[in-house]
């Protein structure tokens, strides 16, 4: 009897000093991303950006989990990788944004996705950042882009990480 005592009080004091991630680990920030009020110049094209701002931390636009932090958005409107000539060309999604809406995505891939009959595609210049996305199991988190007239920005708890997208409708 000692001995399971023992055994769960270990087991309990283990559980709670597992050191909670800094990135992902189901962490949604309440809110997106602050308009950006000094951009950073825009990386030449070609340029590889680097986004783990720390050890640890993914190479990919990500939140910080203390904080809140939006790690990577941080290039202002004028960034012409964000740029489209029609925005909204598909209507604007109204499914709700933020953590009371979180979303299972149910197929495709970076170029066309999907959850609840609503369609959308990640912007080209975020298509390498989204490579350890699970398309048919991943939940994901949309919130508005402060900055970047015509896009949203998809956000995926379990990894901590986000991509510009733009909704293409419900077909």
């Amino acid at each position: 009897m000692k001995k399971t005592i023992a055994a769960c009080i270990i087991l309990a004091v283990s559980a709670f000093a597992q050191k909670k991630p800094e990135v992902g680990g189901g962490h949604i920030p309440p809110h997106g991303p602050a308009p950006v009020k000094h951009p950073a110049p825009a990386p030449k094209e070609g340029a590889q950006t680097h986004y783990n701002d720390r050890e640890g931390h993914p190479n990919a636009p990500h939140v910080d989990v203390k904080g809140n932090h939006w790690v990577g958005h941080d290039t202002g409107p004028n960034d012409a990788r964000y740029h489209l000539d029609h925005p909204w060309a598909h209507g604007h999604f109204t499914g709700g944004f933020g953590p009371s809406h979180v979303w299972h995505l149910l197929g495709g891939g970076p170029s066309r996705f999907w959850f609840n009959g609503w369609y959308w595609s990640v912007v080209a210049a975020d298509i390498a950042l989204c490579g350890d996305w699970l398309w048919t199991t991943d939940s994901i988190v949309i919130y508005e882009d402060p900055d970047h007239v015509g896009f949203y920005l998809a956000y995926n708890p379990r990894l901590g990480t986000y991509v510009h997208v733009e909704y293409l409708g419900t077909s």
